[in-house]
């Protein structure tokens, strides 16, 4: 699956978060996903890309994180 950067993702606990970037680990070369929380304090994360679409089957997803047809404004 391919991430798409200003999208809007559901995590499989309900809550939602646009995805910002993909960053690169200087060191390993490794990707993670830039994402930032839509509730609250608007925290930013980081995940490995590698765990982003894990499989979860919980509350109705199959995976960790889902995209969402809701347009940024």
């Amino acid at each position: 699956m391919e991430v798409k950067i200003n999208s809007i993702y559901k995590h499989y606990k309900g809550n939602y978060y646009i995805v910002e970037d993909i960053a690169i680990h200087s060191e390993t070369n490794e990707k993670f996903v830039v994402y930032r929380q839509l509730y609250e304090d608007i925290k930013l994360w980081i995940r490995p890309l590698s765990m982003f679409f894990d499989e979860v089957n919980k509350n109705g997803q199959k995976y960790r994180f889902e995209l969402q047809d809701i347009k940024k404004r």
